[in-house]
Parts: structure tokens; sequence; C-alpha cells
């Protein structure tokens, strides 16, 4: 048998009195955070859950994310965490496309309503049959009228409960995923995907008596949840808390709590570096940093440097998807960093270039498609066989993006095959968003496509063909698709153009679409 919780279990035996997590001035000890796990197995267990019934997450970083999501794995079943920026509609997508039991929803806060939209998109969900209320504060009281509170749905839950024998094929986690067609899939991830990536985090970055992470990358994100949260906790490490990403509450954080490891994407790298440190002990910061990591998109070679300089620390890259787990390579520890690679294949991983026939592509620095084989791919998409299909083949998975590999076998990512949108770490997919587009009476066309931004690496960009005698401005057109969409999804620029370019067989041409100017006007 294999389940996930060990990662907690091991180190709840080991060092009990350790602190586990660390959110402003709330401390939870590994055994406190353990014991709160298995009430929420006990919990879970009450209302019916079954093992490999789904379960949906949506939480910020804070200690009620490794609570349940632990609680949700010791009974069984199986954690599927949500991006906390999705609004109502898109909730009820993923809790319906999963055939999620029951679903816990942070409250959220006067900017981010999470609590309301989650309880919306539950409402909207008849095969979900539990709702539980996260609040910041312990209290039975619900602030939102309807919904239980998970403090007095666990007051009368024991804290003693045998964690389920799952076996290490068995579905743990599936993480929802961004494609360039369709709906989101989710990649269901098993007990072994999930351990093995996090045990290999262990080799990729050397094991010291204590580490402290600073976890600023969402954890309902493949990137934070395993490098992190899984590492971390089973590596007894402790994990300080920060909700929300901000460069001078980061920095403080590390000093305050002599942080020893981070990890970012590439734009929160550029946002510590442009962050006035003179209140601050930076060379205390410095001296404590043992590692940084980037992931989620190319970090610029400037980057690279000028962290070196300020920090004393070597970023290394890596790469993987939520469908492997998600590292598949590394700069390997020991060896000089190549600003522009992420690395090479980590252990018990497979890496190769291929054609779009899937012939392998020789030769150094030719260019093919990145496909991976090893212990972190997953199974395939939760109930999208043919979809898996697509991207599977003899235990190969095929990512879309394209890379180089050099003489010494690092390689460089050097574009992607699909039209996925890579913003501040997220992946956005445009067919999601045109669709919603579309749903709007003034629009009767939409294409979506990313261009360069030097903060979030890209921006989202809509290019839309009005109704006959529609008339919208730019800025109402982008009011809309913010209250329509999550945060991270929705264009900041609008082109009004009378027609959008086409090849012969009808396909819009994005690349034509880039230099559209945002600010042109809808011509009657």
């Amino acid at each position: 048998m294999l389940n996930l919780a060990v990662m907690l279990e091991d180190s709840a035996r080991a060092v009990p009195d350790r602190t586990a997590v660390i959110l402003g001035e709330q401390q939870l000890t590994y055994a406190e955070l353990d014991t709160a796990a298995r009430r929420v197995a006990n919990l879970l267990r009450s209302r019916g859950i079954e093992p490999g019934d789904k379960v949906a997450l949506s939480c910020p970083n804070l200690p009620w994310f490794p609570i349940v999501y632990y609680g949700i794995l010791k009974a069984g079943a199986v954690v599927v965490p949500l991006n906390v920026m999705l609004k109502g509609r898109e909730i009820a997508y993923h809790l319906a496309d999963s055939g999620a039991k029951a679903y816990f929803c942070f409250e959220g806060t006067a900017e981010l309503p999470l609590g309301r939209a989650g309880l919306s998109g539950f409402d909207e969900s008849p095969g979900c049959e539990h709702f539980f209320l996260m609040t910041a504060t312990p209290t039975e009281e619900s602030p939102i009228p309807g919904a239980q509170t998970l403090t007095a749905a666990l007051a009368d839950q024991g804290s003693d409960f045998d964690t389920v024998a799952t076996e290490a094929c068995d579905t743990a986690v599936v993480l929802y995923t961004s494609g360039t067609t369709g709906r989101p899939k989710g990649a269901e991830l098993t007990h072994s995907n999930m351990a093995f990536n996090a045990l290999t985090c262990h080799k990729l970055f050397g094991e010291v008596a204590h580490d402290v992470h600073l976890i600023t990358l969402p954890l309902f994100h493949s990137f934070g949840q395993t490098v992190q949260m899984n590492a971390g906790l089973s590596s007894r490490s402790t994990l300080v808390l920060l909700p929300r990403f901000d460069a001078r509450s980061a920095l403080a954080a590390m000093q305050r709590h002599a942080v020893t490891f981070f990890a970012g994407v590439p734009t929160m790298y550029w946002t510590l570096l442009g962050e006035d440190t003179s209140a601050l002990d930076l060379p205390q910061i410095a001296k404590n940093l043992r590692i940084a990591v980037s992931g989620g998109a190319s970090l610029p070679v400037e980057i690279h440097r000028r962290f070196a300089e300020r920090f004393s620390v070597t970023i290394r890259e890596g790469y993987g998807l939520s469908e492997t787990s998600p590292i598949a390579t590394f700069s390997a520890r020991g060896e000089e960093v190549r600003p522009g690679s992420i690395g090479r294949p980590v252990w018990g991983v497979e890496v190769d270039l291929v054609a779009e026939d899937w012939t392998p592509v020789e030769g150094a620095d030719t260019v093919g498609e990145v496909v991976i084989r090893g212990h972190n791919v997953m199974k395939g998409y939760h109930n999208r066989p043919e979809a898996t299909a697509e991207v599977m083949r003899n235990g190969w998975f095929r990512t879309g993006d394209l890379a180089r590999r050099d003489a010494d076998g690092w390689f460089y990512i050097v574009d992607r095959a699909k039209d996925m949108i890579i913003r501040g770490g997220f992946n956005v997919y445009p067919r999601e968003i045109e669709e919603v587009l579309l749903t709007h009476p003034a629009v009767s066309m939409a294409a979506v496509l990313g261009v360069p931004h030097d903060r979030h690496g890209e921006e989202i960009k809509a290019c839309v063909v009005l109704t006959p005698g529609a008339a919208i401005t730019e800025e109402e057109l982008i009011a809309w698709c913010k209250e329509t969409m999550a945060g991270y999804k929705y264009p900041r620029l609008v082109a009004f153009l009378n027609v959008l370019p086409t090849n012969a067989t009808g396909k819009i041409l994005k690349r034509e679409l880039r230099g559209a100017p945002e600010t042109a006007q809808p011509t009657s």
C-alpha cells in the first residue's frame, strides 16, 4: 500500500513538537497538523465519503489547506484542488466534471468573496452533497447564510483515525490543467506519482536537519503542492505560508523566520529584485537562503545574474506540468547552472524530443516536441479517454512544448507547440476565454492570444469583431470579463477589428493579430 498522507504522518511521528506551518502569529506543530487532518478524515467518513470519492478544495495558502488535503487523503478519498480565483460558474463546472461528493471552501475576503462564489457553484452541482465553509477565525456561526462552517462540522469529530490503505496506483489528486482547446481537464495523479515526485525533490535539493520554506506559490497548483508542501513536510521542514505574494511581505518573512528555501515563478523573482530592501537586513536574508527554485516559465538571464548578485544564491530552474506531478527536468545540484536551460531529466524520468509523427528527433540543438516517461506521468485525464490517447503512447506523455537539447543533454524550451498562454506562472488557454467572450451580446467573433509582458511573461489580449450595430468600449468589455472570469484569465488588452485574418481553411491567423493596436476603436 501507499498513501500520500505518509508525507505528513512519518514526520508527525518523528518530530511531533516541531513547527510544521506558520501563518502570521499562528503556528501548528506536526502533531497538531496531523491530529487536525485525522478529524477531517473522520468528518468525511461520517458524511458517507468512501475511498475513491472525489473531494474538492478551494483554499489559499492557509493552515486549512494542508489540514483538509491530508484529511481527504487519510480517508482514502481523492483531493481536487481548485484555483481560488474561479468564479461560481467555473466552480460548478469543476465540481461536476470531477464528480466531487464534497467541497471545502474558504470564506475569502471582501476583495475575493470565494465562499459566496463557492456556495453558488455548489448550489449548481446536484451531485456534490456536502459543503463546508472554512473561516479565517474558527467559528460555528457561518458568515454566509446556508453554509455550515468547518469548525461546526468538526465539533463532534474525534482525533483517532486509521488511514485508509490505498494502493500506489490509486488516484490521490486530480489537478485541473489548461490546454488550448476545450475546457479544463483533470489530470489523475496517483499516490506513487505524487510521492515519488516529492521524494525526488529531496535528491534534487539535498536534505538538511531543518529547512524553512517560504510558500508564496499557491498550494492548489502542482508546483507549490509538490515541491514545497509535500516535499517540505516529508523532509520535516517548517512551512511559512503567505496567502498572497507581496515582495515586501515575502522579504520580511524571509528575515523574520530565517527562510532557507524559496520557490517562485519568474515574475516573483522580478518583483523581489525591484523591492526596496533598505529597511531589511539583506545580508542576513542572503546568508540564511540555501536554495532558490524557479519554474512555470523561462527565467530571463538578467534575473539570474541580478538575483545571484544580491542574494548570493544561484536560482535553479526546472520544468514540468500538472500531468507530470510536476517535475520532469531540473538543474542538478553540484553542477553549474546554464541560464536559459531547464536542466536534465530528474531521477527515474526519461525525456526525449519527437517530431509530429512521434519519430525521435536526433542531433544536438535540433528542435522537437518534449515527451516524458516515468514515475511522474499521470494515469490520464479524468473521464477523457480520447484526450488521454491524444497525448499518451507507450507510457510517453506528449507535452506540446518545443525544445532543443545540447550535446550534454541539457534541455532548452524554445516555444510552445500550442497556443497556451502562461501569465504570471498560470496556464491560460484561449478557447475558454473566447467562448465566454462570445456570450456577450456585443461580441460577434473573438480571438485570444498572449503577447509579451515584462512582468507577467505574457499578457492576455482579445481581438474582437463586434456584432453589427453594437457599441462597447475597451474598458467596458474588460470590466465585464473581470466579473465573469478568474482574475488570471481575463484579457487586459482589447483590440476592436472589422475582421479577423484567416487562412484558406478559415483558421484564424493569430500571429497576424499580435500587432493589432489595443486602443483601436470599433468602426461602424
